[in-house]
């Protein structure tokens, strides 16, 4: 039996499970889940459960799968992309400042996580014109060929 036809019985299974577990929650109704959410056995609860044992399942198969492509394929080229997307966050968390912000909950919030929400900002926007300019690169490249 090949590994697809496996994760596709177990996706199965598990979405089974699921349904009968989200039939449960909703004849369980908003009152009982409510009544039920300050105590340790929730109706919720096994739907957490299972989620979480998906979340594991499907991170331990990418790792598996990033690692085994890793040593299948070119390793240089992997290398240079990942130095190039630490170069990038190193370059934001360079250009960016951190103050220590006054939340609207009356909570503050440190300079240090200010500062990595700012960086993430510039990460993001970074990437965003990296990845517009391939696009319109790419579309100029179609239209002279």
């Amino acid at each position: 039996m090949t590994i697809h036809k496996i994760l596709k019985y177990l996706a199965l299974v598990i979405g089974v499970i699921g349904l009968i577990l989200l039939a449960r929650i909703i004849m369980a109704g908003d009152d009982a889940i409510s009544a039920s959410a300050s105590t340790q056995s929730s109706v919720v609860t096994p739907m957490l459960w299972l989620s979480y044992m998906v979340l594991l399942v499907v991170i331990v198969l990418v790792v598996f799968f990033v690692i085994k492509g890793l040593f299948r394929g070119n390793i240089k080229n992997t290398l240079i992309a990942v130095g190039a997307f630490l170069l990038i966050v190193v370059i934001a968390y360079l250009i960016t400042d951190g103050n220590q912000i006054d939340l609207k909950d009356g909570g503050t919030l440190s300079a240090s996580a200010s500062h990595w929400v700012s960086a993430g900002l510039v990460i993001f926007y970074i990437l965003a014109a990296i990845a517009v300019g391939a696009m319109v690169l790419s579309g100029i490249r179609k239209l002279i060929k």
